[in-house]
C-alpha cells in the first residue's frame, strides 16, 4: 500500500513537471502591431542666440555669458552702432578674429546666421564657419568660406551631418582687419538639445571675465512699487519663516534683518553678503516689464560705519556677482529688477557654479511658474574657502568680502492659488540643493540635492519654521527627485 501511494505520488509529480515544461515552450502572444506603445518623436526645438543680453566693448580675447552659454571672442565685440548692421539693438562685430562657443549642443540639424559688411569704410572680407564634435578640441570647416560683400543683414543656413554634441566657430579668413557683423544664429533640431537659454545671474562675467570695470555707480535704496510682494500673509517674502531669527537692530550686525520689498534677507556685515535671502515668486514677478539692469550698486541704507560693498570689490577677483534672489525673478518693474544689483544680495561665487550649476536651477523654478505653480524660495551660503577662476580664496577685496565654501537653496513649490500655509502638507514638494563654491560643479544641479534637514545640520538654521510641526517633520526628511522624466 505504501508502495502503491509513492508511485501514484510519483506519478502526479512527473505529470506536473511535462505540464510545465510544454507550457514554457508555447511562443508567447505577440499583440498586433497597431497596440503597441511607440515612443513619442523628439520634440524639435528652435533657439537664437540674438547677442541682445550680452556686453563686451573691447577687441580683447575673453568670455562672454550670452542668453545661451558662455562664448569666446577674440578680437570681436558686441557692438550697439548706427555703423553695426543688427536686428535689434546689438550684433557681433568681429575684425580678424573669432567668436566660439565654450558649450555643446545636442540634435542639431541646421544652424542659420545672419551677417553682412559692417557699414563704412571697411572692404569686403571673408569668414569661415567651423564645427568641433570633440569639445572644442579640433574644428573641421562646414560649407565653403563666406565672401561678405552684404550691405544688410542676409541669412546663410548650413545642414548638420554630426550626430550627437556639437559646438561652433565663426572665424575670420586672413589677416585683414575689415569687420564684418553677425547676427541671430538661430540652432534648429530635434530632442533636448542640452542647454537652457536665458540670462544667467553673474551681471556679465564679473570674475575673470572682464564685466565689472572698476566703476562704481552711487549707493542707492530701493525704490518699492504695487508690484512688490506684500509685508505679510500670502505671496510675502517671509512667509515660511526667519530661519536665523534675524532681527532689525544694529546689535545683530551679524545677523541683520533687512526688508528689501521684493525680498527680505539676513544680512552679515562682517562678511559683507547675506547670510540668507527669501522671496515669492510667481508669474506676476516675471512679466519682464523691465529688463535686466545691471545697474550693481552699495545699499544707501546700510547702518552707518559698517562697510559697504560696491561692484569694483569684485573686479579681478575671479569670483562673480552671485545675485542670491535672481535678476530674472524680479522683472515686474524697474525698481523690482534695481533692487537684485544691491550688493547686499551679492555674494562672490564661483564662474562656472554661478553661470551653469544655478542659472539651470534658477531657470527650472522659473520654469515650475510658467506651469502653473508658486514657488517660495531660501537661498543661503555659509562656510569660508571656495574656488575661483583665479584659483582658491578665503576672502576677497582685502578681507571684507567672505568667499563662502557652500551655496545652498530651498524651494517649496505648490499650486498659484489661496492660503498658502495651510495649503503645504506632508506631500508638497519641496527641493533643496547644496554646492561647494568651486568652478568645477556639474552643471546639473540636480546631482546636488539634499534634504532639508541636511542644509539646516550644516548651517544651524531652522527653516520652514512656520509650517506645523508635524508638516515641517515630514518635509524636512524629504529627498526630491530631481527632474520628473529626465
Amino acid at each position: 500500500m505504501k508502495i502503491q501511494n509513492l508511485l501514484l505520488g510519483i506519478g502526479l509529480i512527473l505529470a506536473i513537471a511535462g505540464c510545465s515544461k510544454k507550457d514554457a515552450n508555447v511562443p508567447p502572444v505577440t499583440p498586433p502591431a497597431d497596440t503597441i506603445a511607440k515612443p513619442p518623436a523628439p520634440t524639435p526645438y528652435s533657439i537664437t542666440e540674438d547677442f541682445e543680453q550680452g556686453t563686451k566693448t573691447a577687441y580683447a580675447a575673453a568670455d562672454v555669458i550670452l542668453s545661451t552659454g558662455s562664448w569666446n571672442f577674440n578680437d570681436a565685440v558686441i557692438g550697439n552702432l548706427a555703423a553695426d548692421l543688427k536686428d535689434g539693438l546689438k550684433s557681433v562685430r568681429l575684425r580678424a578674429g573669432d567668436i566660439a562657443m565654450n558649450f555643446d549642443i545636442n540634435g542639431l540639424t541646421t544652424l542659420y546666421i545672419k551677417h553682412g559688411k559692417y557699414v563704412g569704410a571697411d572692404k569686403p572680407s571673408a569668414w569661415q564657419l567651423l564645427i568641433s564634435a570633440d569639445g572644442g578640441k579640433t574644428y573641421t570647416q562646414v560649407g565653403s568660406d563666406i565672401n561678405e560683400t552684404n550691405t544688410t543683414l542676409v541669412t546663410d543656413s548650413f545642414k548638420v551631418s554630426t550626430t550627437g554634441k556639437v559646438r561652433f566657430e565663426i572665424k575670420k579668413v586672413g589677416t585683414t582687419t575689415d569687420r564684418v557683423n553677425i547676427d541671430d544664429i538661430t540652432f534648429k533640431g530635434k530632442g533636448d538639445p542640452g542647454i537652457v537659454v536665458g540670462a544667467p545671474d553673474d551681471g556679465g562675467g564679473d570674475g575673470d571675465n572682464g564685466g565689472s570695470t572698476g566703476s562704481d555707480s552711487a549707493p542707492r535704496d530701493v525704490t518699492a512699487g504695487a508690484d512688490a510682494p506684500p509685508a505679510s500673509g500670502d505671496n510675502s517674502n517671509l512667509l515660511f519663516g526667519n530661519p536665523s531669527n534675524a532681527q532689525n537692530t544694529t546689535t545683530s550686525m551679524d545677523n541683520y534683518l533687512v526688508d528689501q520689498k521684493y525680498y527680505t534677507e539676513s544680512y552679515n556685515a562682517t562678511k559683507g553678503e547675506p547670510n540668507w535671502v527669501s522671496w515669492h515668486l510667481d508669474a506676476t514677478n516675471t512679466t519682464n516689464a523691465s529688463p535686466r539692469l545691471d545697474d550693481f550698486a552699495g545699499w544707501s541704507a546700510l547702518p552707518a560705519n559698517w562697510y559697504m560693498v560696491v561692484t569694483s570689490n569684485y573686479t579681478n577677483s575671479g569670483f562673480d556677482r552671485g545675485h542670491n534672489c535672481p535678476s530674472a525673478d524680479r522683472t515686474s518693474s524697474a525698481g523690482a529688477n534695481a533692487a537684485t544689483f544691491l550688493m547686499t544680495n551679492i555674494i562672490p561665487q564661483a564662474p562656472y557654479n554661478n553661470e551653469h550649476t544655478w542659472a539651470n536651477l534658477e531657470n527650472y523654478l522659473r520654469e515650475q511658474v510658467v506651469e502653473g505653480n508658486e514657488v517660495y524660495i531660501i537661498m543661503g551660503s555659509y562656510g569660508t574657502g571656495g574656488t575661483g577662476s583665479k584659483g582658491a580664496a578665503n576672502t576677497i577685496n582685502n578681507g571684507h568680502i567672505n568667499v563662502p565654501s557652500n551655496v545652498w537653496k530651498v524651494a517649496v513649490i505648490i499650486p498659484a492659488g489661496n492660503g498658502d500655509i495651510n495649503r503645504v502638507t506632508a506631500s508638497t514638494r519641496v527641493i533643496a540643493v547644496n554646492t561647494p563654491n568651486i568652478n568645477t560643479t556639474d552643471s546639473d544641479w540636480t546631482k546636488y540635492i539634499v534634504t532639508v534637514k541636511d542644509i539646516e545640520t550644516a548651517t544651524g538654521y531652522t527653516l520652514l519654521s512656520s509650517l506645523p510641526a508635524n508638516v515641517r517633520t515630514a518635509l524636512e526628511t524629504k529627498l526630491d527627485a530631481g527632474i520628473p522624466g529626465a
